[in-house]
């Protein structure tokens, strides 16, 4: 049902029912009931009919509003990570392009061995901005679909590319977190998962999400080789870094960790949502 409809009929209804009811006691009820009974009845009638009838389309109204209110979000977020995107390629990726070329014609200056080391870092490097790039313009497949619906898609992709086992066990609802926020845990989550791809040579990955007294949790935990300090402030880690300025802008408490040979990777807010915290 459209949104002018809805307008209309919130309109129009309470008119028709007070009309209709004069009518019926005028013509058919006058000889049954006195005139200041029906008076009476007139007001009880037309609340009863707005309870019933008005009261499913405000909700359907509210309904609507909200989803309109979340595409807008949704559209949001994607034109600002195709601008990031943009300036990515524009910036960074082409900056590396052009070092790798003045290596080359410095390589016959200096010392092969040292020359061979940046230009390895420069590939490395330029390889995880074009990833970063990628992942960027697709983060999520189908709007429509819930948190849960998205992760199993993106797990069922990861498992078909890794000999891994995921225990996923989420009990955090949409309802619970704006759109914006749940883009962000979903990105966050992903990123987990893509280090773990990458560097834990881990055989079993668990996922846990469920709400709290005043927030909710999440952890993403495998047994793999896990990450040293050293590891984790390298440059390659950006995407840790972005974890880390998600968590900031919505107040969430984020830490990496390793227990009993297994990595654990958290996320949790809390307390009551608030709006992220923005410069």
């Amino acid at each position: 049902m459209s949104y002018k409809l809805n307008k209309w009929l919130i309109l129009i209804i309470p008119t028709l029912t007070i009309g209709l009811w004069e009518w019926i006691r005028h013509e058919f009820l006058l000889s049954y009931i006195s005139m200041e009974l029906g008076n009476l009845l007139s007001p009880v009638i037309v609340f009863i009919v707005t309870i019933v009838f008005l009261t499913k389309l405000f909700s359907i109204m509210e309904r609507s509003q909200q989803e309109l209110a979340e595409a807008k979000a949704m559209q949001d977020v994607l034109l600002e990570r195709e601008h990031i995107a943009a300036e990515l390629h524009d910036g960074i990726a082409q900056s590396l392009f052009l070092l790798n070329v003045q290596l080359e014609q410095a390589h016959r200056e200096q010392s092969e061995e040292h020359y061979t080391k940046l230009k390895a870092q420069i590939h490395h490097t330029n390889a995880y901005v074009r990833e970063a790039i990628t992942s960027l313009r697709s983060p999520i497949k189908v709007q429509g679909l819930r948190m849960e619906e998205q992760l199993k898609l993106f797990l069922s992709e990861l498992e078909m590319i890794m000999d891994i086992r995921i225990h996923l066990n989420w009990k955090l609802k949409d309802e619970q977190l704006p759109l914006k926020e749940r883009i962000d845990l979903l990105l966050s989550i992903r990123e987990a998962l893509h280090n773990i791809k990458k560097h834990a040579k881990a055989d079993q990955i668990w996922i846990d999400a469920f709400p709290t007294e005043k927030g909710w949790y999440c952890c993403v935990k495998d047994n793999g080789i896990g990450l040293s300090d050293q590891e984790l402030s390298r440059s390659e880690k950006f995407g840790l870094s972005m974890v880390q300025e998600r968590a900031g802008n919505w107040n969430w408490s984020f830490k990496i960790e390793r227990k009993q040979e297994q990595t654990y990777f958290r996320i949790e807010r809390k307390q009551e949502h608030t709006f992220p915290n923005r410069t």
